[in-house]
């Protein structure tokens, strides 16, 4: 029986690899794609009449759209596994890329980019793929797991935007946008590998550091979904991550939507907004890494703390000093350090005080808060730039936001939830009469 067990491990061991490559890939697609948005807000301005603020609009509400169908996406992951969901949410991604390239009027760019865009993009990202590595590895290997994930769905960044900024340049918007659509599409099957076989799961044994392949990765007892909304809508600590989060969503979209427009403002050279993103994906695959590790050797909402401490000194910084190439450089290296490392940081967090069983329901439920700070982040930036000429206030309010989200993860307790204890069901004592 120990020889049948040792020649199962290779290949399960094989295929939570492939599950980490695969939920990789499919991040770095969506990711990949989604960063490129901030490069064709001026195109759109200028070469198609349609007003920036309408334009910034529509990056807005895909942000709000991913919000609100998250939790939907994760709870039919939890459900029926990530395949149909992750194969969906591409096809549903390329679609709205597809009518944004081909859109005549804002009105169909809005429900392209917009509606289609956000419910694409809910179904192949953090809260679909995270849960499905999480289900097939060691809590103790979690963590970095995730991490590592996260820093190989930066591949997507890095190459995709250059990508996406060449194809603009030479062959204009639409075929930029066809092209970011096709490989969606063959992202699309990679649902498929993200699965272990039913009833299987990666384990460690701590005296002899072996692994051993045992029933499902529930963390405990079992916990109806209603259970589990319950506990999650009563403690306080998902209440002050979820706060938290909305922090990382308004930085992250203000700036991957607004920095390539505000950098020509500062009359910086125009291919420099593009390089920005794409060293921020660049450092991003270190720094989610970095994050991940150190969830696993330290109190995740303490590293969450001082990462947006460290976001906010440094987009502080980057606008009040003088604008150089150098210092453009810089600040993308350390947004791109504390980018994405809040993703496996949180998710994580939640995986250890609620278990994984409805992990992807309940991330979603916080990632909700993210994207709500996503779509005000990317909206008020065009709104703020027509209303008053300039970034300035939004520039200070996401410094600001940095400092409420530290203060918010430190007091978070991650003590693990009791699930609730059911009364047996009375039996019937009653005796039947003859």
């Amino acid at each position: 029986m120990q020889k049948s067990m040792t020649s199962t491990l290779p290949s399960l061991q094989s295929r939570i690899t492939l599950i980490i490559i695969a939920g990789a890939l499919v991040l770095s697609a969506a990711m990949g794609t989604r960063q490129t948005f901030g490069l064709f807000i001026n195109p759109f301005s200028y070469d198609r009449g349609v007003p920036v603020t309408l334009v910034a609009f529509a990056i807005a509400l895909h942000n709000l759209v991913w919000g609100f169908a998250q939790p939907f996406a994760g709870a039919m992951a939890d459900r029926h596994g990530p395949a149909p969901v992750v194969a969906f949410g591409a096809l549903a991604f390329a679609a709205g890329l597809a009518m944004a390239a081909l859109a005549p009027s804002g009105v169909w760019l809005v429900i392209g980019l917009g509606l289609l865009v956000g419910l694409g993009i809910s179904c192949t990202t953090f809260g679909v793929v995270l849960p499905a590595v999480s289900r097939a590895v060691a809590p103790e290997k979690r963590s970095i797991a995730m991490g590592l994930v996260s820093a190989g769905g930066s591949l997507g960044q890095v190459a995709l935007v250059p990508v996406a900024q060449g194809l603009r340049q030479a062959y204009g918007v639409s075929t930029s946008l066809f092209v970011l659509a096709a490989i969606l599409c063959c992202a699309a099957p990679l649902g498929l590998l993200m699965t272990l076989p039913h009833g299987k799961v990666a384990t460690q044994s701590g005296a002899t550091g072996t692994s051993t392949a045992s029933a499902a990765n529930t963390d405990g007892e079992h916990v109806s979904l209603r259970d589990a909304l319950h506990q999650a809508r009563t403690h306080r600590g998902f209440q002050l991550l979820s706060l938290g989060f909305f922090t990382c969503g308004f930085q992250l979209a203000f700036i991957a939507t607004h920095l390539p427009g505000y950098l020509l403002m500062c009359h910086m050279p125009i291919g420099l907004g593009a390089t920005a993103l794409a060293l921020i994906g660049l450092f991003n695959m270190a720094g989610s890494w970095a994050c991940g590790w150190m969830g696993g050797r330290y109190r995740q909402h303490h590293v969450l703390g001082w990462l947006y401490l460290i976001r906010g000194a440094a987009i502080a910084l980057f606008f009040l000093l003088p604008k150089s190439d150098t210092s453009v450089v810089i600040f993308a290296a350390v947004m791109g350090l504390t980018w994405l490392g809040t993703v496996p940081l949180t998710s994580g967090l939640v995986a250890k005080v609620f278990g994984t069983q409805h992990l992807g329901t309940l991330f979603g439920l916080c990632f909700m808060s993210h994207q709500v700070g996503s779509f005000l982040g990317a909206w008020l930036g065009g709104y703020v730039l027509d209303v008053t000429g300039s970034y300035n206030l939004i520039w200070a309010a996401t410094a600001i936001l940095g400092a409420v989200a530290a203060a918010l993860h430190f007091p978070i307790n991650d003590d693990r939830v009791v699930p609730p204890v059911r009364q047996p069901m009375p039996i019937n004592t009653r005796v039947p009469t003859a």
